[in-house]
């Protein structure tokens, strides 16, 4: 494939992000800011500037580790995803496009001063001719942007040092009497004039010397633009009548005809438009560089990554986005749009701060020549003041962009999704997490071991059955000399009353503490026996299980057909209902396993089931496997993640352990002696969806484990084990 040429040295990137700031930004955005802040927009921009510093930051770090075409769109989609980065490649392309053509209609205004000209046509003539510079290549962009900023600055210095002695203090009065709702509203308005900053990392592949180049075309820039914008402002306010500037479509040049007369106004008028000019440049410079980088990582179609033989540059993604800025001016209410892309913008720069943490948490390659001071809480003020200012942005901008949001995501479903099979580096350094939690539960519930076991017999079992489930407890309780509770529970009729008659002990009865006495000898620990007769077994088991304080009731549970599924039996009550964990044991014997299997569904084991599996394991001294899904794409973080967490897990077990993938058609390496798994009590998502973790079915005996409400995942870890497993 072909690379860009790296011919943008500093001056060149300076110019293109200053060039990129200094638009509308300055020549038309002050006018709207002042109908909102009044003479406290000063302090707007000021702020606007403030609040950039993290993105500024964040770019630069990762713009030197990854200096690739593509910017936002590449540290995003490394750092969150390419779902992520699909949103914010798209939402980005757009927003510069939608920018782009702003500038350019913002700036005939100021020329239609000078000269009776349509504007529309003026507008998309001048966005041909910048369409075909850009074209021609990177080189000759930078040298046209280094120009028109040395002009468009020669001519602000003069009216800002022309006016500055015509400033008139009472032009300040009442500074502050938009209060902190209208500093926030024009803050998040003029926000927007400080996104070209970050223009510099989209054409990072095309910049000499990035890992110095890069942060200093960046923070330098913005340093520099927000001084020039207070400045101006500043004195834009000061030299005005209060009122008369608010609206305008030419604010600056009526400043300069109060202070510098008809030459004042010529010096701003050119001014303004090489400024709007540049932007626009900058613009389509920056925003072609988002498809193509997307192309190449098959995000978008390979034609837009194809680079000119003859000029050395993306044709085809300068193309698109160049007709897409002809659309825009075209047909499209600027302003309008112009508040989406700002919306948007903000959203982006939040992602931004987000995806330097993510790098640095995760385990990806990651080696920045400059790193962000103050991490990691530069990284999140810029994230919560960026989530404040977009709830100043009003219903509309907010609205658009959630529709270039779920633009994105459908294109990301239907188109990418296919195509691409890695993660960002977020969704690794949060797996990792997860695990780790994962394990540290895991580790505390192996160290306390249950010491009360119910067994609760809610059907009539034959004594091979009986037997097994009350081995299953007796192996529970050994490590701490714990003590098994076996119940027979009988229900009687509603209409039958319980009466001392239905209480006394047959001879069946007795046998069965007879057989419950010697299981205590045969296996070594206390076994008691019980009989318990009710109106309703569920509610009795839960009540004996709550008022004997339990940690764990054992009890048997054959497969159920779709009727029992919906509309369950006793023991799916117990399981909603009880205050200790629950065994459901799938029984087909249980003697003395040779190898236990601990099923998983891809993502971490369930603390309760490896506390299980690990007591049993212990007390046959079994062999132990860890199954896992064989039947997933997944990317080779996660294969290394998976292989970490089983590995640290494997050393809590005091058994010999060893993993095998199975697959959903029931192939599997080996036969155990018995599976232990995850179980749901989402009685209805099962009937209809049968959603449990994928095994073969055994043809053993299996342990379904339910933890206790306090013991359970919550919804938010369950979620993240969702998405990142």
């Amino acid at each position: 494939m072909k690379e860009l040429e790296r011919d943008l040295g500093l001056p060149s990137v300076l110019a293109i992000s200053i060039g990129a700031m200094i638009g509308s930004g300055i020549f038309i955005l002050p006018a709207l800011a002042l109908e909102i802040a009044g003479p406290m927009v000063i302090l707007a921009y000021a702020l606007a500037g403030l609040l950039v510093v993290p993105a500024a930051l964040s770019k630069s770090e990762m713009a030197t580790a990854m200096p690739e075409a593509g910017g936002t769109y590449i540290y995003i989609e490394r750092g969150m995803g390419p779902l992520l980065g699909t949103i914010a490649g798209v939402g980005t392309w757009f927003s510069l496009s939608f920018k782009g053509a702003l500038a350019l209609v913002g700036g005939v205004p100021y020329l239609l001063l000078l000269f009776d000209l349509p504007l529309k046509p003026v507008a998309l003539g001048l966005a041909a001719v910048l369409i075909l510079i850009n074209v021609v290549g990177a080189k000759q962009t930078g040298r046209l942007q280094v120009a028109i900023v040395v002009v468009m600055l020669a001519a602000l210095g003069w009216f800002a040092a022309g006016s500055a002695p015509g400033v008139q203090s009472a032009n300040y009065a009442n500074f502050f009497g938009a209060g902190v709702g209208g500093l926030l509203a024009a803050t998040g308005l003029v926000f927007v004039s400080y996104a070209g900053v970050t223009k510099v990392a989209s054409v990072a592949e095309e910049v000499e010397d990035p890992g110095r180049n890069i942060p200093i075309g960046i923070l330098g820039s913005l340093a520099f633009t927000t001084v020039l914008y207070v400045g101006i402002v500043a004195v834009l306010v000061g030299v005005t009548t209060p009122g008369s500037v608010a609206g305008s479509l030419t604010p600056v040049a009526v400043a300069a005809e109060a202070t510098l007369g008809q030459a004042g106004v010529v010096a701003v008028i050119l001014a303004a438009i090489l400024a709007l000019i540049s932007t626009a440049n900058a613009g389509i410079l920056s925003s072609s560089r988002y498809p193509f980088a997307m192309s190449r990582d098959k995000l978008a179609p390979p034609s837009l990554s194809t680079v000119s033989d003859r000029f050395g540059t993306p044709v085809t993604s300068i193309t698109l986005t160049g007709a897409v800025l002809l659309v825009l001016i075209a047909f499209v209410p600027i302003l309008d749009i112009a508040k989406l892309a700002s919306a948007f913008q903000i959203l982006v720069f939040g992602l931004i701060n987000l995806a330097v943490v993510a790098f640095r948490e995760g385990s990806a390659e990651y080696e920045p020549e400059f790193t962000s001071p103050l991490y990691p809480w530069m990284q999140v003020f810029g994230a919560v003041t960026g989530a404040l200012l977009l709830t100043q942005m009003g219903t509309v901008a907010l609205v658009g962009a959630a529709v270039i949001t779920v633009g994105s995501v459908g294109w990301y479903l239907f188109y990418v999704r296919p195509r691409v099979s890695r993660e960002g580096a977020a969704t690794d350094a949060v797996r990792r997490r997860v695990g780790r939690d994962v394990l540290a539960e895991t580790e505390t519930g192996i160290e306390d071991p249950s010491r009360e076991v119910l067994v609760a017999l809610t059907k009539n079992l034959d004594e091979g059955r009986e037997r097994s489930l009350v081995a299953i407890a007796a192996d529970l309780v050994r490590p701490d000399d714990g003590r098994v509770v076996v119940v027979r529970f009988e229900e009687v009729p509603d209409q039958a009353p319980l009466t001392d008659d239905v209480t006394v002990q047959s001879s069946d009865d007795i046998s069965f503490e007879t057989r419950m006495e010697g299981l205590s000898a045969e296996l070594g620990v206390d076994v008691e026996a019980d009989e318990i007769v009710s109106h309703d077994t569920k509610h009795a088991v839960v009540n004996f299980a709550e008022n004997r304080g339990v940690d764990t009731v054992v009890a048997e549970h054959e497969p159920l057909r779709l009727r029992s599924r919906l509309f369950g039996d006793p023991i799916d009550w117990v399981v909603r209902h009880a205050p200790c964990d629950v065994l459901l044991v799938d029984n087909l014997g249980y003697d003395a396993p040779e190898r236990i299997a601990l099923s998983g569904d891809g993502g971490p084991y369930l603390p309760l089931a490896v506390n299980v599996t690990e007591a049993l394991a212990a007390a046959n001294g079994s062999g132990v496997s860890l199954w896992y899904p064989a039947d997933r794409k997944d990317s080779h973080q996660y294969e290394r993640t998976i292989e970490d967490y089983q590995s640290e897990l494997s050393q809590m077990l005091s058994a010999p352990v060893r993993t095998e993938s199975i697959r959903a058609d029931g192939g599997r390496p080996s036969a155990p002696d018995l599976v232990v798994r995850r179980g749901t009590d989402e009685r209805l998502r099962n009937a209809l969806l049968d959603e449990r973790p994928v095994i073969p079915t055994p043809g053993c005996t299996t342990i379904t484990v339910y933890p206790r409400r306090s013991g359970r995942p919550r919804f938010a870890r369950r979620l993240l084990e969702r998405l990142t497993f």
